[in-house]
């Protein structure tokens, strides 16, 4: 391509040398534990930024000290309270139970998410060749399997196998085999464990439950005396404010004839709860005694805009529709109702324009919310004519309504996807203009949650448009109105650029530097790098912070860009207490399979809010559930796209990016002469490594190939006959889908842009976007791919083998430091 960055190029083909994992930096390995302080190094990954609340950054002196600190940090252990004596031992039985039970895992899992025949057989097999708590960890799989497939008698009979050949997991066995008795309406014998519980495992994580179990216990059995004796005793506790301890004491007060009391209390956990399995069970008890229209239009309504917001749109829909139908409403909030109702077949992709209108064309919040949804239709059917004419209506019927702004955004997508991008242009700008605040930031007056796109797509098509003066001056408005955006890395760049382009390079230079500060790993602060290497050939000086430089109009000054300040890295640990009761007995669970309890049995643990999220990761990522680990671990550290390297343990960034199956990895790109880093970015992308994952289109495993392209690689490979069930097999998925991925990148020129973005959204799509005009480099299509999605996969794909990249480099210094 004509102008294209080849230097970049280098990073896709096949290196020389690879850097190799040292096995001690792997996690759950003997890497020294270390604890990371405080530190502005961090921006989460949805690419928000946040403006500093005290002075501006001094760039040298601040990282400098901020580097020291990190570096004082990494050499500390936490203190923490000492285990007693009764602790230390319970944690050695809970160890010697884990040991002796490791081979369990594969089949405890296996059974507890199949509960095949085949699977029950096996878990049994291993219950029968082995003794004491290696047994009773395999009886508290096959128990808790059966409890989930509802069979009682078998459950209860496993789980005193369980008991009678260990107790490691007693408390376990217990509970569950009162959850078969309740379940089975065998009460009396759910009583006596229930009674005796607490007393017997005062540390179990279900103590909690135990009260709610014996109040609908003793409902089952109709006392609701001795239901209202139990809960009693525990109103003091926190347990009192949850959702199935109000229902239990609703249902006692329903039961001993307190019918207005428990009313109340219903009434309160559908309002209060009302995404809760407890709400469902109260509206029941509400419309069966007639009591749901005691309930206020608002509060029905607050309730049904609550499962509108959590994506329950029939939910909604059902509540909404009956407000629709209360004839004790006026005409206008009946047909709010019905327009919110219309609102959710919407979403659920069923609404009819007919019914739609039908409903009055009224000049409130609902007439303007039907407008709307009328504009969605015209576009839907590609009606530009109609789609304009509603629009136009709306900006003289409701010039400040928040429908409004969907409308034009909405719109703007539209003309954006149909490439008139002077149209995209005025309806994006248009909204920027009308709603100049995100509701997220402080404001007054018209406010939208688009404005920050909207103004920024506005300002990436007017560049596009070849009008680099006006783009410039919104670039600025970008960086000044919405610097808590995540378009801000963007506009970053690209006004960097247009210095560059103006030939001010300290201002460019400027510019570049806030992006590598703020926004370390992400794609643009690669190319800013890039950029001011190149910059500095011709100046060095341009690689440090400089005085300010004069800047005229209202281009953004140097202290606005000092206030755009990376996110701290909060107080991180790998310092795990290995030898904590709940800990050992959360790695027991994984052995038998009862991995929900394993979160509830690790925040159990003292100290556990600092450390208990790389420790559950840990616990999956050492048996090889690398996807799930790195889900864990990415919603524990959201900022690791920022932060530095030193600023998050190194065990934290081997669960993140973790390297399974590298051997394949490397073998198969070296046949293909591809960077392994790059098929290990592309693979994290499309399955976080799950080997068994299946997209809604049907491609299958880490590469995520269809079975049609699998087959033609197969087939290539000279594999003979090919099942798709192959495909599930990683070292049969590596190989096909580095064949593949190879043919894509010279399909495009060897332009791994392109050919991430034909992986993503097909090669037509990529063509059709090549089509959209000149790109007079990569990094100008990159940012011009319309559809956020593919957008965010390709940058994704280049920052992370980049990351992988200075991760394997970190290794490998650290190693030859020892």
């Amino acid at each position: 391509m004509p102008g294209a960055d080849f230097s970049r190029l280098r990073r896709w083909t096949k290196t020389g040398s690879i850097l190799l994992l040292g096995s001690s930096l792997l996690m759950g390995q003997t890497q020294s534990s270390t604890t990371h302080k405080k530190k502005a190094a961090g921006h989460s990954a949805s690419s928000t930024t946040k403006k500093s609340s005290g002075t501006t950054h001094k760039a040298a002196a601040g990282h400098a000290s901020h580097a020291a600190a990190i570096r004082r940090a990494a050499t500390r252990k936490r203190a923490r309270r000492p285990l007693s004596a009764k602790q230390i031992a319970k944690s050695r039985k809970l160890q010697q139970a884990f040991v002796a039970s490791s081979q369990l895992r594969p089949m405890a899992q296996q059974l507890s998410t199949i509960r095949t025949a085949a699977a029950y057989e096996g878990v049994a097999a291993y219950a029968h060749s082995h003794t004491g708590e290696a047994a009773a960890a395999a009886y508290l799989a096959i128990g808790h399997a059966y409890l989930l497939d509802h069979k009682f008698p078998e459950a209860v009979s496993a789980l005193h196998s369980a008991n009678s050949v260990g107790d490691a997991l007693d408390d376990y066995a217990d509970y569950l085999t009162a959850q078969a008795y309740l379940q089975s309406n065998q009460l009396p014998a759910a009583e006596t464990i229930l009674d005796g519980f607490i007393a017997k495992h005062p540390d179990s994580i279900f103590v909690a439950s135990v009260p709610v179990l014996q109040a609908n216990l003793y409902l089952q059995e109709g006392d609701p005396q001795a239901a209202l004796r139990v809960l009693d005793a525990h109103r003091s506790e926190a347990i009192a404010g949850k959702a199935d301890f109000q229902l239990a004491d609703a249902k006692v007060k329903l039961m001993a004839g307190r019918s207005a009391d428990a009313l109340q209390a219903f009434r309160h956990i559908y309002l209060s709860f009302p995404l809760s399995s407890e709400a469902a069970a109260a509206r029941t008890q509400l419309v069966s005694s007639g009591a749901i229209t005691s309930l206020s239009a608002d509060e029905r309504r607050h309730h049904a805009d609550a499962l509108y917001a959590a994506g329950r749109y029939e939910g909604a829909a059902e509540e909404y529709r009956s407000l629709g139908d209360d004839s004790s409403l006026d005409s206008n909030a009946r047909n709010s109702m019905l327009v919110a109702a219309a609102a959710c077949d919407w979403k659920l992709k069923r609404l009819d324009r007919r019914e739609l209108e039908r409903l009055p064309d009224t000049s409130d919040d609902a007439g303007a919310r039907r407008q709307y949804l009328l504009m969605e239709l015209a576009r839907d059917k590609d009606d530009t004519e109609t789609q304009r004419s509603i629009v136009e209506g709306m900006k003289a019927r409701f010039p400040s309504s928040p429908w409004l702004a969907e409308a034009l955004y909405s719109s703007g997508n539209m003309y954006l996807l149909r490439k008139d991008f002077p149209t995209a242009i005025l309806y994006y700008g248009d909204l920027a203009h009308r709603f100049p605040k995100s509701c997220e930031s402080p404001h007054s007056g018209p406010c939208s949650n688009y404005s920050p796109s909207a103004h920024w797509r506005a300002a990436w098509l007017t560049y596009r448009q070849g009008d680099s003066a006006q783009a410039a001056t919104l670039f600025d408005e970008q960086i000044t109105l919405y610097a808590g955006g995540k378009e801000i890395p963007s506009a970053l760049y690209w006004r960097a650029r247009l210095y560059e382009d103006d030939h001010q390079a300290a201002q460019a230079a400027k510019y570049y530097r806030t992006l590598t500060r703020v926004y370390r790993h992400y794609y643009y602060a690669e190319l800013a790098q890039e950029h001011l290497a190149r910059l500095a050939q011709s100046d060095p000086s341009l690689l440090l912070q400089t005085a300010s430089v004069a800047q005229a109009g209202d281009a953004p000054s140097t202290a606005q860009l000092d206030a755009l300040q990376p996110e701290d890295v909060p107080e991180l640990s790998d310092d795990v207490p290995d030898q904590d009761p709940h800990l050992v007995k959360a790695k027991l669970l994984a052995n038998a399979g009862l991995n929900e309890y394993i979160t509830a049995e690790i925040r159990a643990a003292d100290g556990s809010d600092e450390w208990g999220a790389f420790a559950e990761a840990a616990i999956y990522a050492a048996y090889g559930e690398t996807a799930h680990a790195m889900r864990l671990m990415k919603r524990a550290v959201p900022f690791y796209t920022s932060a530095a390297i030193d600023a998050i343990p190194m065990a934290y960034w081997r669960i993140l990016f973790p390297q399974p199956y590298w051997q394949e990895i490397k073998d198969s790109a070296a046949r293909n002469g591809l960077d392994p880093y790059m098929v290990a970015s592309l693979i994290r992308q499309e399955s976080e490594f799950n080997p068994n994952a299946v997209s809604n289109k049907s491609a299958y495993g880490l590469m995520q190939l269809l079975p049609s392209v699998g087959k033609t690689m197969a087939k290539q490979e000279g594999m003979g006959r090919f099942e798709t069930n192959e495909l599930v097999d990683p070292a049969t998925n590596i190989r096909l889908g580095t064949r593949y991925l190879k043919q894509t990148l010279d399909k495009f020129g060897g332009h791994p842009e392109y050919a991430f973005a034909a992986y993503n959204a097909g090669d037509n799509r990529v063509l059709d976007w090549q089509a959209m005009g000149h790109f007079r480099d990569m990094d100008e299509f990159v940012e011009s791919i319309p559809f956020t999605e593919t957008r965010e996969y390709v940058q994704a794909i280049i920052r992370n083998e980049e990351i992988y990249r200075e991760l394997d480099k970190a290794a490998t210094q650290r190693a030859a430091a020892r």
